[in-house]
């Protein structure tokens, strides 16, 4: 039984080595920077950026509501943030910075 495992042994050692063997082509064993790059068309092709649809999206892209702007405020404070897992946001931020 011993024999025939290490014959197994044996036989998978020298088909990795024979499956494994370099490129001969290519000496440094890594793969050439011309191959890994691609055309602009051929990365453009999946990669689209989305585009706006409306006046009312890009003025709520730059301007944040007062409510998201106590938030961060409330987050960026760790006493606020600590507070506001415990008891909620809106009596956390009324306890530190007074009614909103």
């Amino acid at each position: 039984m011993r024999s025939l495992l290490a014959l197994l042994i044996v036989t998978l050692a020298l088909a990795a080595l024979c499956c494994c063997e370099k490129d001969p082509k290519d000496p440094s064993g890594s793969p050439s920077a011309a191959s890994i790059k691609i055309k602009k068309e051929v990365a453009n092709a999946f990669v689209k950026r989305q585009k706006r649809s409306s006046l009312y999206e890009r003025y709520f892209e730059y301007y944040k509501s007062p409510m998201e702007q106590m938030h961060e405020r409330c987050e960026n404070y760790p006493p606020c943030d600590y507070l506001s897992d415990q008891i909620g946001f809106s009596m956390a931020y009324n306890h530190l910075f007074g009614r909103y």
